[in-house]
C-alpha cells in the first residue's frame, strides 16, 4: 500500500512515516507545498531510519503528486489549511483511495487550550463536506504525542481512535494503525462522533502541561 502524508514535514507528518517505515512494508510518501522541502525531510527520515538499522526509501514530491500515487491519503496539516490542502488535490484522488484526518481546531489562552471545531462541527466532518463525495474520509491519529510518535527509541502503549462512516475505509486505517508497534487502533462509530474525538487532544495538552513528567500524555481504554 502506497501512503501519503500530506504535510509530511511537519510533527505528526514526521511521526508518523517514521513509524510506518520502521513497522511495516508499505510505501510512505511525504507530501508538502514546496516539493524540494519535501524531498529534503524525506532524506532526513531515511538517515534517522537508518540511524536505528532500517533502510527504507522514503519520497518527496509536492501534494498534488503526492496524493496521486497514493492508496491513502493523510492530511497531515493543521485544521486551518486542511480545506485547502483537499481543494488542492481532490482532482487526485479517488473512490478507491481513503482520505485521513488527523487534525483538530484549538485555541490557546492563557488558561491552556481549548477546542475549537469549525462550523461543520469538527475537521473530519469538514474533510469529508471538502473531498470529492466518492472520496471515503476517515478521522483518526488525533490524540496522540507527534513528538513521542516520531522518537523510535520509546516503546509505545497507546490507543488511537478511529472515526468514518465508510466500513471498509475504517478497516483500512484501524489495520494501519494496528501495524503501528504498541498503537492499537479503536473504532469509535461514523463521523457524526469526531467532535467527542478530538476535543479530547486539547484536553490532553492539558494535562500534559499541568503535571510533571506528562509532556508525552496518550490514552489508554482498559
Amino acid at each position: 500500500m502506497r501512503i501519503a502524508l500530506l504535510g509530511g514535514t511537519g510533527d505528526i507528518g514526521q511521526a508518523l512515516a517514521l513509524r510506518w517505515a520502521r513497522d511495516t512494508d508499505h510505501e510512505v510518501i511525504i507530501g508538502s507545498r514546496d516539493p524540494e522541502k519535501a524531498r529534503q525531510k524525506a532524506d532526513e527520515y531515511e538517515t534517522e531510519l537508518d540511524s536505528v538499522g532500517v533502510e527504507r526509501e522514503i519520497n518527496g514530491f509536492a501534494n498534488e503528486m503526492a496524493a496521486d500515487r497514493a492508496d491513502v491519503v493523510v492530511l497531515a496539516v493543521p485544521a486551518f489549511h486542511a480545506r485547502d490542502t483537499v481543494e488542492a488535490v481532490a482532482d487526485r484522488i479517488e473512490e478507491a483511495d481513503v482520505l485521513v484526518s488527523p487534525a483538530v481546531g484549538m485555541d490557546r489562552d492563557d488558561e491552556g487550550f481549548h477546542y475549537k471545531p469549525p462550523k461543520a462541527g469538527s475537521v473530519t466532518k469538514l474533510v469529508a463536506d471538502t473531498a470529492p463525495e466518492e472520496v471515503p474520509v476517515v478521522g483518526a491519529f488525533h490524540n496522540l504525542s507527534a513528538d513521542r510518535l516520531a522518537n523510535l527509541d520509546v516503546e509505545l502503549d497507546l490507543d488511537t481512535l478511529v472515526v468514518g462512516d465508510d466500513e471498509d475505509a475504517v478497516e483500512t486505517v484501524r489495520q494501519l494503525a494496528d501495524q503501528i508497534e504498541g498503537l492499537r487502533a479503536l473504532k469509535a462509530g461514523g463521523i457524526a462522533n469526531a467532535a467527542e474525538v478530538e476535543s479530547m487532544t486539547p484536553l490532553l495538552i492539558n494535562i500534559a502541561m499541568e503535571n510533571k513528567g506528562m509532556h508525552d500524555v496518550g490514552v489508554k481504554f482498559e
